[in-house]
């Protein structure tokens, strides 16, 4: 049994983001067994999990201005 990536499951190291200007308005991200996790730092209790590939994916839509209005 692996407990360092148990361990790091139930508590990921969370990074923000380097566009954060400390205004409350930051973005979180954590890596762990395959799946990334994002968060708003005013709301830790909220977590999206998915997918490098997806994460990745939705990266790309943003800054081509798929979801522009």
């Amino acid at each position: 049994m692996n407990t360092s990536a148990m361990t790091a499951h139930r508590h990921p190291h969370w990074r923000k983001s380097t566009y954060s200007v400390g205004e409350g308005q930051c973005v979180e991200v954590a890596a762990a067994g395959g799946r990334v996790r994002l968060r708003e730092s005013d709301d830790p209790g909220t977590v999206l999990t998915t997918v490098p590939a997806v994460l990745a994916a939705f990266v790309r839509s943003a800054k081509s201005g798929t979801f522009d209005a």
